[in-house]
């Protein structure tokens, strides 16, 4: 599976940068008149019983979910460990390339599945995901942010992109074109100002209470993207903080809508 080996081998020329994760609000907040609509939002204003249900189910469901990951180290310049999920199928499908937020730093090749990553690397290995959209997982883990990355391009099938924050809007800048879809979290502040890779489909959430990393970054992003000629989605959670993943990721119609994308067109 090329698209395997030559994804997690770029993750070998990152170097020192910017990382991070976030939440807020729960409306498909519209920024311009140019957008597409999201898939319809789980029923339930963000903080009411019914919706905090669908979280805590997921994480009963998904119990477990994490020791199908193998655990494994890429040895460049440096060692980055990283774990990979193996479909059962022998077809060639997607892979999913999920980086971690802040409380996923280190070297023990554990936190980046743990936390409140097991929002965003668990959901792709639900059983009735796997039956409809079988893929690959790689989870990398970074001791140092994530960063600078080739910008040389690979062949192979589709590749989704989905993290929390500010590496997600990195690795597209670096990588133009190189993703089918992209799902960000509130990505903290750093260079990039969302006009990159202006053809990837992205989705980005915030929550609209998030005290740690500004609301407005995403607003602003979001805009300048629309503005680019850009249809990104983004969606905020009112009264929602920085675990905003914990909504994003238990969205019923996240999932369908990154697997609607073929990288080169929708």
């Amino acid at each position: 599976m090329i698209a395997r080996r030559k994804a997690v081998q770029l993750l070998g020329s990152a170097s020192a940068g910017a990382w991070f994760a976030a939440a807020e609000t729960g409306l498909n907040f519209s920024i311009a008149a140019n957008h597409d609509s999201p898939p319809p939002l789980a029923p339930g204003a963000p903080t009411s019983p019914e919706r905090l249900a669908l979280i805590e189910a997921f994480k009963k469901r998904s119990e477990g979910l994490e020791k199908k990951f193998e655990a494994r180290t890429l040895k460049r310049d440096w060692e980055m460990p990283y774990r990979l999920f193996r479909p059962e199928t022998a077809r060639s499908v997607p892979l999913v390339l999920y980086l971690h937020g802040s409380g996923g730093l280190g070297g023990d090749n554990q936190k980046q599945l743990g936390l409140g990553n097991i929002f965003g690397t668990r959901v792709w290995l639900l059983p009735e995901n796997q039956e409809r959209f079988p893929c690959y997982v790689v989870a990398p883990q970074t001791d140092r942010g994530w960063a600078h990355y080739d910008s040389s391009q690979a062949e192979g099938p589709a590749k989704v992109l989905a993290g929390l924050g500010a590496g997600v809007w990195n690795v597209m800048a670096h990588r133009p074109l190189f993703f089918a879809a992209a799902v960000i979290c509130c990505g903290s502040d750093s260079p990039e100002d969302g006009t990159a890779s202006i053809d990837t489909p992205l989705w980005n959430f915030h929550g609209g209470s998030d005290d740690t990393v500004p609301v407005s970054l995403s607003r602003g992003r979001i805009a300048a993207r629309r503005k680019a000629g850009g249809r990104p989605l983004y969606t905020e959670y009112p009264g929602v903080g920085h675990e905003v993943y914990e909504w994003a990721f238990t969205e019923p119609g996240l999932v369908n809508w990154v697997f609607s994308h073929r990288r080169g067109g929708n």
